[in-house]
């Protein structure tokens, strides 16, 4: 890595920056045909994409025995670590929980009710590494919201890890099916002989199950699209360089294609957040990895002319993790809206977010914080709206209603509220 001025990038370099598509368009055209062979097929395509992309003969595609056999399996450290995770996201995702209302406004009744979805699909990563707090962080705020069907899809493997089929057991899943990729998105999607269709898929994953998402979007929901990935660390120059440079290493080793960004407005900060990412990379058992991430166009440490420039690159860049190390890190919060999670001060790691301190890391990426925010309980709920007038509620209306209707060419909605006055014994 080196420090780069941010006045000094040049027009490719910006877009490498903010257009951090990870590589999904490349491959919309196969995953296409991947979903639509699912879509036909069923099982028979889900076990032949096992085969061919996974390496795995898929035998029994319902997995959902091995999941409770491993929560049983694992030692206890790793189940206490499983359940304190889950425990404290579940408690902050019962505090989004919303209450229905009803109130009175001059007559007229009005409120809001929220229902859960009845299924859903949660992918949870497999391949490369284990991902068990995905698992938690997608199934537990479902059931909070009181989803009755979660079903989880997750790449097959000769063993399939038994950590993360012990997290989605205790995350409450009610089938988990040996699936993975795009494959897997559109039997979730579709359904086989095997999976049942759900009403809306979530979860992150590679390019792959992007693009699922994607294609399927429109005859299901989804969460977001979500690619590799990132995080952007605002430092100053109180910042430690350790504590920046292990951030920006701990998002590199999940994916060679993440990005993972450092900046700061102090010169001699940038450049030992640099020693001190190099000097750590070799440590890293995904060392290979690491460096791939840190080598690509979307990743860098660099040196605003002042904080008002960095809070602007900030604000542009949308993250999906944003860091904030500085002396005035509650006011820089306040002038940044665009970014996915916030962790503040230097004894925040993202890593603390990414496991356990409660708030979910399935989070928008790729700008997309400046349009929406991650995983949450609403994110399993519709709302519906509920109204009750009386006759004197209508009548103040009345006028207002049909001067509408009538400007609108639709005389049978005004004459909907007429019918109603003119009976004096209608009550």
């Amino acid at each position: 890595m080196e420090v780069k001025r941010i006045a000094d990038l040049g027009p490719d370099e910006r877009d490498a920056l903010f257009e951090r598509d990870a590589g999904v368009d490349a491959v919309r055209s196969d995953v296409r045909d991947i979903v639509a062979r699912v879509r036909e097929e069923g099982d028979v395509a889900l076990r032949e994409f096992s085969r061919e992309f996974d390496g795995v003969e898929v035998g029994n595609i319902d997995v959902t025995d091995l999941a409770e056999r491993a929560y049983d399996d694992i030692d206890d450290e790793m189940r206490e670590a499983i359940e304190t995770a889950a425990k404290n996201v579940r408690e902050f995702h019962e505090r989004q929980v919303p209450e229905d209302w009803r109130d009175d406004f001059s007559g007229r009744e009005l409120g809001r009710r929220f229902r859960p979805l009845e299924r859903v699909g949660v992918y949870v990563p497999g391949g490369a590494a284990a991902y068990p707090s995905s698992a938690l962080m997608g199934i537990i705020p479902a059931k909070v919201a009181g989803v009755e069907h979660v079903a989880v899809a997750t790449p097959p493997a000769d063993e399939i890890n038994p950590v993360t089929l012990a997290a989605i057991h205790a995350a409450g899943a009610d089938v988990v099916y040996a699936g993975g990729g795009a494959q897997a998105i559109s039997a979730l999607a579709y359904g086989t002989e095997t999976v049942n269709s759900v009403q809306k898929v979530v979860g992150p994953g590679n390019k792959w199950v992007t693009a699922a998402k994607a294609e399927v979007r429109g005859d299901v929901e989804i969460d977001f699209l979500a690619g590799p990935s990132e995080v952007l660390v605002v430092a100053d120059e109180t910042a430690s360089p350790q504590f920046v440079a292990a951030d920006l290493l701990a998002q590199a080793e999940h994916d060679a294609e993440a990005s993972v960004v450092a900046v700061t407005d102090d010169e001699a900060t940038a450049e030992a957040i640099v020693d001190a990412v190099e000097s750590g990379i070799d440590d890293r058992e995904r060392s290979d990895v690491i460096r791939e991430a840190l080598d690509n166009d979307a990743s860098g440490v660099l040196l605003a002319r002042s904080m008002p420039e960095a809070v602007l690159f900030a604000e542009e860049y949308a993250a999906e993790h944003l860091s904030i190390q500085a002396r005035d890190d509650e006011e820089l919060l306040d002038r940044i809206s665009n970014a996915g999670s916030v962790f503040l001060g230097p004894y925040t790691p993202v890593a603390a977010g990414d496991y356990a301190s409660g708030t979910n890391h399935v989070l928008p990426t790729n700008g997309g914080a400046k349009l929406y925010g991650g995983l949450s309980v609403d994110t399993f709920l519709r709302s519906t709206t509920v109204q009750r007038l009386d006759r004197e509620g209508l009548d103040g209306l009345s006028e207002t209603i049909t001067t509408l209707a009538e400007a609108e060419g639709l005389e049978a909605h005004a004459e909907s509220v007429c019918a109603r006055l003119a009976d004096e014994n209608d009550e």
